[in-house]
């Protein structure tokens, strides 16, 4: 006997029927003993077993079984005349599975999560991170939700919130003493606090900020702003220099590791050393020597000697810093290819977001919008590995005292890399949206990431075979 059931709902489509134990048993029975057993000289005819169905379901339908065992083809001839009420298109089938006993993974339940610890306290996209230096026991964190956070990332608890800002809070960092933290906001209102009882100490406002950077052995701020202006000051007294150079916004830039002099980059292509002491250019990069495109990020080198800048244009520049003189580029084939498309005037969407120097081989990384990561041999100045992400690279960052790379992406993933084989070592999962920013603490065993997800995961990296 088979029973064929019908949603009493137009809205749903039952697409099987399961019985319950007792009612499948019964038919396993019948089918099974169909063609055996002792014949009755007048048989009668059996009462028809129970079935149990849910209260949505009801008999449409009853088919009846000869006693002798059915022959294949009649089985196959009866299921031409059996109506699957509403079954769905071939496109309908990934929204509408069969129904199992055994479902698998229900619709809604979380995917796997490789950390250790969700900070949520933000309502809106978290857009930058920054790990204490000094112990690498806090984080603070600032984002869409006009708020900024300073919390313990053993476990998640806030020592205090930087408030006031009105703004996405896009920047967020430590001193190098770990003794006082920056906020800013995209409106231009800088603040900064003292991790020890959360008090805001200093407060100004500038035109719109696009990046804010401490130095690296003093309490001093750097910034750059859409108006063309760098920006100094000293903490807490407030002490300011300015550093104006092209009538276009500051993109990108940050100390050079001596502290006395700044890399800056600009929307139109060029790039400036600046002696900060004595407020005045050392070098500046622009016309052919610079790029085609606005800059997106710069790195130095460990002694500072060498400097990376990278654009929207797709290409990386190495300036040597005592001279001014670019001393490299590195660039793709596909994004030559895509550099010639964005001359024609064709979209393009590639570009470098991330570049660095690793501290223990002569390497350099570019990450680029189209998921490369690219790993440049800088003595030969020659592509050594290509590393493909399925999503758009966001940041990458080298370990301070190995060849090893870590890169955040799109994708909501943490990877790392070893750049002597170009193999992907490890893989963090956990965000349900792109990776906006990330920080790794000197020891190379902690990664703290910020997301559009409206949260912030603290990772423990396993320490691979160094």
């Amino acid at each position: 006997m088979t029973v064929k059931l019908a949603p009493t709902s137009a809205s749903e489509t039952v697409h099987s029927a399961t019985l319950c134990p007792s009612s499948r048993n019964s038919m396993e029975g019948a089918g099974a003993g169909g063609g055996s057993g002792s014949a009755s000289p007048e048989p009668q005819e059996a009462p028809a077993p129970a079935v149990e169905f849910h209260e949505d379901e009801e008999i449409i339908e009853v088919l009846e079984l000869n006693d002798a065992e059915p022959d294949p083809d009649d089985l196959a001839s009866d299921m031409e005349d059996v109506d699957f009420a509403d079954e769905p298109e071939a496109g309908e089938m990934a929204d509408e599975e069969w129904e199992t006993e055994d479902e698998g993974v229900e619709e809604g339940a979380e995917p796997h999560d490789d950390s250790e610890l969700t900070f949520s306290k933000h309502t809106a996209s978290v857009f930058c991170v920054s790990l204490d230096p000094k112990e690498s026991i806090l984080a603070v964190t600032g984002g869409e939700d006009d708020k900024a956070y300073v919390w313990r990332i053993c476990d998640g608890e806030t020592l205090f919130e930087c408030t006031g800002h009105k703004d996405s809070v896009t920047c967020a960092c430590f001193s190098h003493d770990s003794s006082m933290v920056a906020t800013g906001d995209m409106g231009g209102l800088l603040k900064a606090w003292k991790v020890q009882g959360g008090e805001e100490i200093w407060s100004f406002e500038v035109g719109d900020l696009e990046w804010l950077e401490w130095h690296p052995g003093a309490p001093v701020l750097l910034a750059g702003t859409a108006d063309g202006n760098t920006w100094m000051w000293k903490i807490p007294s407030g002490e300011c220099k300015t550093f104006q150079g092209s009538n276009c916004p500051v993109t990108c830039g940050q100390f050079l590791p001596d502290g006395k002099k700044a890399v800056v980059g600009y929307e139109d292509g060029s790039v400036r050393i600046w002696d900060l002491k004595q407020g005045s250019t050392v070098h500046v990069v622009k016309g052919s020597d610079g790029h085609n495109g606005p800059l997106t990020c710069v790195s130095s080198n460990a002694d500072g000697s060498l400097v990376l800048t990278g654009s929207v244009d797709c290409d990386t520049k190495m300036v040597n810093t005592a001279t001014g003189k670019v001393v490299g580029v590195f660039r793709t084939e596909s994004n030559v290819s895509k550099a010639s498309k964005r001359e024609e005037g064709e979209a393009e969407t590639n570009s470098v977001e991330s570049v660095g120097f690793c501290n223990v081989l002569p390497l350099a990384a570019v990450g680029y919008l189209d998921g490369t990561l690219a790993i440049y041999d800088i003595s030969t100045q020659t592509l050594r590995h290509r590393c493909q992400h399925e999503s758009g690279i966001v940041r990458l960052l080298w370990e301070d005292n190995s060849p090893v790379v870590y890169t955040c992406s799109l994708d909501g993933a943490v990877r790392l890399w070893d750049s002597r084989s170009g193999k992907m070592i490890s893989e963090y999962c956990g965000h349900t949206a792109e990776i906006l920013d990330f920080a790794l603490n000197k020891e190379a065993t902690t990664v703290v990431t910020a997301s559009g997800d409206h949260k912030a995961k603290v990772f423990c990296v396993q320490q691979p075979d160094r």
